[in-house]
């Protein structure tokens, strides 16, 4: 291992540097996609995590509405 740092934490920085990293996005679409990444990846995390509900409905939450306002606005 890498620094003595199991694999699901790994999962779990992945998801932090995602989610920090979209907050820099000045354009909003762009801003979702990379979001939804992050949220997709800590969703993940919370089921490595023997299922972390708080972080799986919490993300879950937020990937619905990146998706959502992703597709309202594409056309």
């Amino acid at each position: 291992m890498l620094f003595h740092i199991p694999y699901h934490e790994w999962i779990g920085y992945a998801a932090m540097a995602f989610v920090a990293f979209s907050f820099l996005m000045k354009n909003i679409r762009h801003l979702r996609i990379i979001n939804s990444i992050g949220a997709a990846l800590f969703i993940y995390y919370g089921f490595l995590l023997e299922t972390s509900w708080p972080i799986v409905i919490t993300n879950a939450f937020i990937l619905s509405l990146n998706i959502y306002y992703i597709l309202k606005n594409k056309g």
